[in-house]
């Protein structure tokens, strides 16, 4: 298997776990793009990968996996975070129909039996994603403004209010641009995608008098 993990003690606490219960660990990296690039030298049996990895901390791991999987669709991949990543983990689980994919939670992992069943059964083809994880996304497809934070919350509040850009940021003191991106993640979260039929800022505002 390759594992991509950035902390250096969990990382390498894990390859020297999954060993001891038999696993051949071919890699042990600590960024997507090492992750991505020793998956397709050595073809794994098995991915384990963190979400939030260099170079920004976000959701790069979870992104690799899915490339890796759009490359081998067969390929097993089980995700190992302290968060659930909404945007992608859906995406991850729907495109792992016709092979394993597992979604565990770091905290919620109660015995290391568990954990090594779980990639066990990811490995064989099976699903395994955590309680908590279905409950999250099922809430995102319930209330997509969920999803959001509290100040892109607030910034949609103002779009809301029919404020500009310009508007928005002197209202909270922060740049045109923060605001902008703000915005281009509030879209992103809402699934509005660019559509020259519709105007993504009056649908977000939809969303939010909605929620």
């Amino acid at each position: 298997m390759v594992l991509a993990e950035d902390s250096v003690l969990l990382r390498e606490g894990l390859t020297s776990l999954l060993r001891h219960f038999g696993h051949d660990v071919v890699a042990a990296v600590g960024d997507a793009d090492a992750l991505r690039r020793e998956a397709v030298d050595r073809l794994p049996d098995v991915v384990v990968t963190d979400v939030r990895m260099p170079p920004g901390f976000s959701d790069e791991g979870l992104r690799a996996a899915l490339a890796l999987r759009a490359e081998r669709p067969e390929l097993p991949i089980l995700v190992l975070s302290q968060y659930v990543e909404q945007t992608y983990a859906t995406e991850l689980i729907d495109a792992g129909r016709a092979a394993g994919t597992g979604y565990l939670l770091k905290d919620r992992v109660g015995e290391v039996a568990e954990f090594v069943d779980a990639l066990a059964r990811v490995a064989d083809g099976h699903t395994v994603i955590d309680p908590e994880v279905v409950r999250q996304l099922l809430d995102r497809r319930r209330d997509p403004v969920r999803r959001l934070t509290p100040r892109e919350r607030e910034v949609l509040g103002l779009v809301a209010e029919g404020r500009s850009n310009a508007a928005i940021a002197r209202r909270l003191v922060v740049t045109e641009a923060a605001v902008a991106k703000h915005i281009a993640g509030i879209l992103t979260k809402l699934d509005l995608p660019p559509d020259a039929d519709d105007h993504r800022r009056v649908l977000a505002v939809l969303a939010y008098l909605r929620a």
